[in-house]
């Protein structure tokens, strides 16, 4: 299942696949990109990974656009 989120105005999905979590920016148009760079832990709960990429992006937090929120429930 994808776990769809706005990271501080970018839309990205997490999907859980073979025991590890793979992060993708979400083109809008139903495409994604895989960002490879970031590794987000295995043992990291789905309730935690809000709070993980807003770790990991806060640099890119404004005003405007200052959450990391999650747009789906699993």
């Amino acid at each position: 299942m994808w776990l769809k989120f706005d990271v501080f105005g970018t839309p990205m999905s997490v999907l859980r696949q073979n025991g590890e979590w793979l992060l993708f920016r979400d083109s809008g148009t139903g495409l994604r990109a895989r960002v490879y760079e970031v590794v987000i832990p295995a043992e990291l709960s789905d309730k935690d990974l809000a709070s993980y990429l807003a770790d990991i992006f806060h640099e890119n937090a404004t005003a405007h656009h200052a959450n990391v929120t999650r747009s789906n429930k699993s």
